[in-house]
Order: C-alpha cells, then sequence, then structure tokens
C-alpha cells in the first residue's frame, strides 16, 4: 500500500488564519492536528492540538503543574481567550520543525517511520506542492495492527 492509497481528505488551515477558528475546527472534527499552508497553498507546517494548548496556557504554569490547581472553570475560559485575535502563524513554534509530508509513492512503513521520528500525529500526502491528503497516525494504525 501506497500514501496515496490511505490518504484521507482532512482540513486544512492557512497561515493567516484566525487561531481560534482553527482550535474549533479541530474540536468540531476531533482531529489531533491540522495541516497548516501557507499563503499560496503549500503545505507549511502541522499544527498539532497539544500545540495550541501549549499557546494557551501560560508557561509559569506548564513550569509549575501545581499552579494548574489554582485555576477553576471561568479561569480556563480566559486561557482559551488567548487565541483570540491570533493568527495560526502566532500559535506555532517559533523554530520551524521538519514537515511531516510524504510524496504519493511513499510506503506505509516510510509513513509511520515520519510519524515515529517527529512525534507527530499526523502527515501530509504532498503531490506537486498540494496537499492530497493526510494520514493519521489511527488510520495508520488500524492498517497495521493485526485483526482480532
Amino acid at each position: 500500500m501506497r500514501a496515496r492509497d490511505i490518504a484521507e481528505e482532512y482540513p486544512v488551515v492557512n497561515l493567516d488564519a484566525d487561531a481560534l477558528d482553527a482550535a474549533r475546527l479541530l474540536v468540531g472534527h476531533q482531529l489531533p492536528g491540522i495541516v497548516v499552508t501557507d499563503t499560496s497553498g503549500r503545505p507549511h507546517s502541522v499544527l498539532p492540538g497539544s500545540q495550541v494548548l501549549g499557546f494557551m496556557i501560560p508557561s509559569y504554569i506548564q513550569d509549575d503543574p501545581s499552579l494548574a490547581r489554582v485555576y477553576d472553570e471561568a479561569h480556563a475560559d480566559r486561557v482559551a481567550a488567548r487565541l483570540a485575535g491570533r493568527k495560526v502563524r502566532e500559535v506555532l513554534p517559533s523554530r520551524p520543525t521538519e514537515l511531516p509530508a510524504v510524496d504519493p509513492d511513499a510506503t506505509v512503513i516510510e509513513v509511520a517511520a515520519l510519524m515515529a521520528r517527529l512525534r507527530c500525529p499526523l502527515v501530509a500526502v504532498v503531490e506537486n506542492e498540494r496537499v492530497s491528503g493526510v494520514i493519521t497516525t489511527t488510520h495508520l494504525l488500524d492498517l497495521i495492527l493485526p485483526r482480532p
């Protein structure tokens, strides 16, 4: 099986998309992450849900989890408000990482190896500089795990 055979249609967002809308897209479709394209539509990066959470939660709370206990539900709303008025590009890591992407002829093991190496929940299948589909970890595991 090749990447083109197992890739699925998947939503993408642009670097300049609203970050709150992108987070809502993650939630609404129960996605582990989302492919981000540059202004010309070429794949740029993947925005995992964990990165969105990392942006929303102040670093001092991430560094000292005991502080998280102080936050109640009312504070949680304020934390989510940190996405308001932000662009997706602002939520991405400041240091660029390797784009988790493969060509359509990549094998299942090539896709799995890339996911494992980058610790990324999805891989974009890129053809002619455009995202033709996405392979998620759960879909890939479903294909390669033995059936009971």
